[in-house]
This record gives structure tokens, sequence and C-alpha cells, in this order.
């Protein structure tokens, strides 16, 4: 039961720390450094039994908590499944989540509502790890449905500028988008094992008896909540505008909660998706099409933490072929290495808005390198990575995933990963080449960044360093650890082996494209003058025009649909209907009130037309 702890002291630190900030609004009692650290205990204590479950879980385990609904025989129970899928997560959720808080702490320190910030942040830690610990799908969608909410609150967080507001509806509408396919599933699946309790073991036993059309259609709309909570296309649009949140949220909706959830809820399930590759097969195109053009989007896109948000997506896609090849030890490797390095990025990225008063603009930075040595340094580790430089994180698990792609004889899914790797060294050397090389700008002043900010960024480029050696393949004299590790919990297809010749050749392809991409960064953007402008630049630069081609086909007409129904409600069904009505009424009326005339004999006459009336019906 130690287990129940791990969601529950977040989310019950979320309850005190809110009640505190109710509290703390008139009195003032309690500094922001007490809230934080206060509300950092939680996390902390959560990822500490977390790694004592790790060393000491030998089999699954389920826990069964209480009967949730209960109608004579049927049940929804609410409990926990942990097995090594489960401990996998929790560990990078609640390691990378308390030094998310911990950061937080000082870079928040002064910001109005500093208190409510940490109480929505700890409602996102429980809520994430409710969503992997649940022992059922019912459950689950309830630590789903509380990831969207807390998003969008800590999205919204500077709810006093507009476009931050509409920001956080975005997301949320988005996402409810999902979270229809999501339930649509849920549905699908309930009515087809047709037994009460419904948790993942007896699921698995339960899959040979679903026909294999229904599977499909459950495959299917899994994913489709998958892709809104993983921001792929079309359900991507939400992820670069949830910018508009304080940088602590952007990386620990990047690193460690909410966009790894679509990723997980597939692992989860592949005891489906293996049964029906067909479906498999779409979501890896989907992911890889998805990364190219989020990858074209961050080679103009301005602003520093949107540049990193599109390189989330283009990963995310990376990750989606995958588990959509049926590799997902694969998938998850890449999420692991993923959350060190690009809560580096962001808390990087973070420290640097910070240092210069909230600029986010590149091209209003440069010259950074020694004024900002201590924040250049692991950004530089994670730039690296991400860009799969031996032997950073980001080389072992991505070019694992292209290799699951050419073993799998998809080799245009290969081609187009491998041109995404040139891509993204480009455009993230793009940002450093940028931000510490290019020209100074004189007008900034630089502020101190607290020890505390700079230590969390040292531990997280240690883990962008270190992470990648869990998966060192068999063809370089690893055994694969993570693979070995998750191999219990998830259920794989098998590819074809290929010589280890071919390979070395693959990673040696890999690197040289991302040396490549680097080195056409460095000649453009070392010493950069001006951006020249193209169709196809003012192309990538306005995002495909994805954001306007929605707008015009839902928004707009949405809008003119609800204007056609205002019409026909209120002109229609209201001024001419109901108006009729009312003109009956008083027409008739009009005429009754004419017999009341205030007379007796009047009154008298009608008596007795009335009695006559009823004898001569009688008779």
């Amino acid at each position: 039961m130690l287990a129940t702890l791990i969601p529950a002291l977040p989310f019950l630190s979320f309850m005190f720390i809110g009640f505190l900030y109710l509290f703390n609004l008139k009195s003032k009692k309690i500094s922001d450094l007490q809230f934080g650290y206060l509300a950092s205990i939680a996390p902390i204590i959560s990822f500490f039994i977390t790694l004592k479950l790790f060393f000491e879980l030998e089999k699954p385990e389920l826990i069964h908590l209480f009967n949730w609904i209960k109608v004579e025989d049927f049940y929804i129970k609410v409990g926990f499944y942990i097995d090594n899928l489960t401990l996998f997560m929790m560990l990078f959720i609640t390691f990378i989540g308390s030094l998310i808080h911990i950061y937080s702490i000082y870079y928040m320190r002064g910001e109005e509502g500093f208190g409510k910030f940490f109480a929505y942040l700890n409602l996102f830690m429980s809520s994430m790890l409710i969503l992997v610990l649940a022992s059922n799908p019912i459950f689950m969608f309830v630590g789903w449905e509380g990831v969207g909410v807390s998003s969008y609150l800590l999205i919204s967080f500077y709810y006093n500028k507009k476009e931050n507001a509409i920001a956080g509806n975005k997301a949320f509408i988005v996402n409810r988008i999902g979270d229809f396919g999501f339930l649509i599933a849920i549905a699908l699946l309930f009515n087809a094992t047709n037994w009460s309790g419904f948790d993942y073991i007896y699921l698995k036993a339960s899959v040979d008896n679903i026909s294999e059309n229904t599977l499909i259609l459950i495959a299917f709309f899994l994913f489709w909540g998958a892709s809104a909570k993983s921001a792929q296309f079309p359900l991507f649009v939400w992820l670069p505008d949830a910018m508009a949140g304080p940088t602590p949220v952007s990386a620990l909706i990047h690193a460690a909660t909410m966009v790894t959830a679509g990723i997980y809820l597939i692992a989860r399930f592949s005891f489906i998706y293996v049964e029906v590759e067909v479906v498999g097969q779409v979501i890896a195109y989907i992911g890889i099409f998805t990364a190219l053009i989020s990858a074209l989007i961050a080679t103009r896109a301005n602003d520093i933490k949107k540049i990193l948000a599109y390189s989330t997506i283009s990963q995310l896609g990376y990750m989606f072929v995958a588990v959509g090849l049926g590799s997902y030890t694969a998938g998850l490797f890449h999420v692991f290495t993923h959350a060190f390095f690009k809560a580096l990025l962001f808390l990087g990225a973070g420290a640097i808005i910070y240092a210069l008063h909230h600029e986010q603009n590149i091209f209003n930075m440069g010259g950074l390198k020694d004024k900002l040595k201590p924040i250049f340094i692991p950004m530089l580790i994670a730039t690296l990575a991400i860009s799969g430089i031996f032997p950073l994180a980001g080389f072992f698990s991505k070019d694992e995933i292209l290799f699951v792609a050419f073993s799998s004889g998809h080799y245009d899914i290969w081609l187009m990963g491998v041109f995404i790797a040139f891509l993204t060294a480009f455009y993230m050397f793009r940002m450093i080449f940028l931000v510490f090389f290019n020209k100074e700008n004189k007008t900034h002043k630089i502020l101190e960044v607290p020890i505390v900010m700079k230590f969390v960024l040292y531990i997280l480029a240690i883990g962008s360093i270190l992470a990648g050696f869990i998966g060192i393949p068999y063809a370089l004299g690893g055994s694969n650890l993570i693979h070995h590790y998750l191999s219990d919990s998830i259920y794989e297809l098998t590819h074809h082996s290929v010589e280890n010749y071919i390979i070395y050749l693959l990673m040696l392809i890999n690197t040289i494209v991302a040396l490549l991409g680097i080195f056409i960064a460095y000649k453009k953007y070392y010493n950069f003058n001006e951006e020249k402008t193209s169709a196809l630049n003012t192309l990538f630069l306005n995002k495909f025009y994805i954001d306007e081609i929605y707008d015009y086909l839902f928004v707009k007409s949405l809008n003119k649909l609800s204007n056609l129904t205002e019409i026909f409600i209120n002109q229609i069904l209201i001024n001419k209907i109901v108006g009729s009505i009312i003109l009956i009424y008083a027409t008739t009326s009009s005429i009754f009130i004419r017999t009341q005339t205030g007379k007796i004999r009047m009154y008298a006459f009608y008596l007795v037309l009335g009695i006559s009336s009823m004898f001569l019906y009688n008779y």
C-alpha cells in the first residue's frame, strides 16, 4: 500500500498549499520560499518511494482500493497496477518533477499568485501519477482529465493577458477533442469484454476474444486520444501556444508529464496494437509526418520557447514511429532520454529569459557565451544530446528508433527520420549560435541567475550525458538494459535482424547528418546579419498556416452557425412563433374580457344559460 502515497502526497500537498494560499491572501504570514519548500516536499518523497519500489518489486502487483461504481454484478474498481512499465514512468516523472519544483522556487519568486502556482504544480504531478498508476482505463481517464485541467490552469496562469487565457482555452479544447476519442475506445473495449472490474490483467487475457474489426476501432480511437495529449498531427496546434505559461510549466509539460501520456497509453495497450499492425503503421506515418512539419517550422521560429516546443513535437513524432512499428521499448527509451535533455533545454531557456528580464526573441539576444557561461555549458550539452551526437543520451535513443524503421523495412520512414535528424541539429544550433555566439545586444543588463537554478541545470546535464547508457545496443557491446527491464510489461513485434556492420553504418550516417546540420547552422548563424525572406521561409514562419486553416474551417464556421442558430431561435422561433401565440392569447382574452361587465343581472343570465345548456346536453 506504500504505492498509494506516490500520487496521494502531491494531491494532499495541492490541497494544503491551496488552503494556505487562500489564508495567506489576507494574513501575508507565509513567504514565497516557505510555499516553495513546502510544495517541493511531496514530489521528493514520492520519488524516494518510487525508488524503493523499483528495487523491491519482484512481480506485478494489483492493488484494490475500493469499488467506485457498483450496481448488482456491475462494478468499476479503483486501484493501482504496479509493474516495470509503471515504475519506469514514475521514476523520471517524480525525479524531474522534483527538480522543476526546486527550480521554480527561485524562478517564480516574487510573482503574484506564487502559492497558487505551486498548488497547481502539485495537482499536475498527482494527476500524471494517477494516470500512470491506474489499474484500469476508466480510472486512468480520471488522471488523464486531471492532467488536462492542470495544464489549463498553468498555461493560463498569467490570465491578465488575453493571449495567455486564449492559449489555455486552446489547449483545453483541443485536448477535449482527443479525450472524446479515448472515451469511445473505453466504451468499445468495455462492450467487447463485458466484464466488471475492467483491469489490465483481465483485458490482456480477453484480447483474443475480441474481433479484429473491433480491435482496429479500439486501437484507432486510443491513438486519437493519444495524439491530442502528445501533440500529433492534426491535434498538435495547442502545444506551441502552451508556452504562454511560466517556463517551469513548459518544462514539466514537455519533459515529465502530459505529452508523455500519449506514448504511455499506446505502450500500456501494446497487447492490442500487436494484434492490429495496420493501425500501428498508420501511427508511424502520422508520427514521422508530424516530426517533419514541426522540425521545418522550428527552423524559422524566433521565440526560444517555441523553438523548443516544436522540437518536442518533432521528437514525439519519433516516439510514435517507434511505438507504431511495434518497438515500444525504443519509444519509451526516447521518452526517458528526452525527459532529461528537454527539461534541461527549457529550464536553461528559462534561466536566459530570467537573466534578460523576460526577453524571448533569439534575434534580440547574442553574445551570451561568456556572460552566462554557467548556463551555456549545460545548454550546449542538451543541444548536443538532442542532436544525436555520440555518446550523449539522444544518440542512443534516436538511433534505435531509426534502426527500428530500417530493420522493419520502412525505408521511407527511415529516410525521412534521417532528414529530420539533420533538421534537428540545424535548428537547435541555430538557436545556440544566435543566443550565445552572435553579436552582442548592448541594451541588455544581465540579471544574476540564482545558484539553485544553475544546480538543477547541471543535475539534468549529467542525466543528458548518462541516460542513454541504459540502452546501449548489443552491437556496441551493451545489453540494452531498458529492453530487458520492460520486456515483461510490454508486447513487442519482432523485426528482421541485421548484420553489425549495417548497424555501424546507420550510426555513422546519423552522426554525419547531425554534424552537417551543425556545420550549416554555424556557417549561417555564427555571425548572423539578416534572415533572407522567401516564399518557403514565409510558409515555415507562419507554421504552414495551419492555425489559420483551422480558424477558417472550424472557428469561423462555428461562429456563422451560431449566428444562424441565434437568428432561428430569437427571430423565428421566439419572435414569430412565440409572438403569434401571445397575439392569439391577447386577442382571445380581449373577447372574453367584454363579458366581465360587473353587472349582477348579466352574471345571472350567464348562470341560467349555463344550467340550461347542461339540461339540454343531458336531454
